[in-house]
């Protein structure tokens, strides 16, 4: 009896130990499905940086393209270089009324840089853009009576070319009505220039120079090749033009407009180039049959962009 009483009491020892071990498993297992720190902290991070790092990356993409070139246009203003029409170019925000921005910018006058280039303006300052309708190709343009001030016959008409020309520039537009604090113009000034409706560039071909150069104008960015555009009325159609910048020629080619003097042809040269320079001029003339010297010279101030 006592051996068996002993044998008992063994038995139940180890029935209590299995217990106790059983009961620490449990507990572990437990502890490890309630997100002890070894299985259940690493997906909630990996979502948090999913969510954060998408959004994070949308405003780039939607910001970049405001400092890309094609947020930019550029606008053709026609000034004066001494009695003849000369052009200056420049670039500006890209606007859904192309013609209005040029007409105001043309209104205002050639800029400090433009001036240096040798452009001036016969239009009044103070001179105001009213309005603009641009309809089944005619241009009606409402400027303040200010534009009508000031000047003699050959200021007048220069000022009238200068908004004939900026505005036929646009495809859209081949003539220009003129009217002043909104009621339409018959005569223009104290001489009383006749304005009848609808005037194109034909009514003043005499404000063009011998070699007129329309693109590039001054304040122009080449890259290369650029194109040289515009019409001239020179012996035999033929005429120069020499690139240069940073002390060296860029280029020098013979261009030739499809009329010959006393005629007037219109001319398109695509001129490749390579410099390392930021600045340079392109320079066009013709050649006096007499003794070969330069006529007809014209200067335009142009940048080069990064090749």
């Amino acid at each position: 009896m006592k051996r068996r009483a002993v044998s008992r009491s063994a038995r139940t020892t180890m029935l209590l130990s299995l217990a106790g071990v059983l009961i620490v498993v449990m507990a572990a297992a437990l502890v490890a499905a309630c997100g002890g720190s070894g299985g259940g902290a690493s997906p909630t991070p990996a979502a948090t940086v999913t969510v954060t790092e998408t959004p994070s990356a949308s405003p780039s993409l939607t910001t970049a393209p405001t400092a890309t070139p094609s947020s930019m246009t550029t606008l053709s203003l026609y000034f004066l270089r001494g009695e003849e029409l000369g052009v200056a170019e420049r670039r500006v925000p890209s606007t859904t009324k192309p013609a209005t921005a040029a007409t105001e910018a043309l209104l205002a006058g050639p800029t400090a840089a433009e001036r240096a280039a040798g452009l001036t303006t016969t239009v009044p300052e103070g001179t105001r853009l009213l309005g603009l309708r641009i309809q089944s190709g005619v241009a009606t343009v409402d400027l303040s009576g200010a534009f009508a001030s000031g000047g003699g016959s050959l200021s007048m008409q220069a000022r009238v070319a200068q908004v004939v020309y900026t505005l036929t520039r646009f495809p859209t537009v081949r003539a220009v009505d003129f009217r002043l604090d909104g009621a339409m113009v018959e005569t223009l000034g104290g001489e009383g220039l006749m304005l009848d409706a609808g005037q194109t560039r034909a009514d003043w071909r005499g404000f063009e120079p011998a070699i007129f150069v329309e693109r590039p104008g001054v304040g122009a960015v080449l890259t290369s090749p650029f194109e040289l555009t515009g019409t001239a009325s020179v012996f035999e159609g033929a005429f120069s033009a020499r690139l240069v910048g940073g002390g060296a020629r860029l280029a020098d080619v013979q261009v030739q407009a499809s009329r010959g003097a006393p005629g007037r042809g219109r001319f398109r040269e695509s001129i490749p180039f390579a410099t390392t320079s930021s600045s340079g001029s392109l320079i066009v003339f013709d050649r006096s049959m007499a003794d070969g010297s330069r006529l007809d010279e014209v200067r335009i101030p142009v940048t080069f962009s990064p090749q």
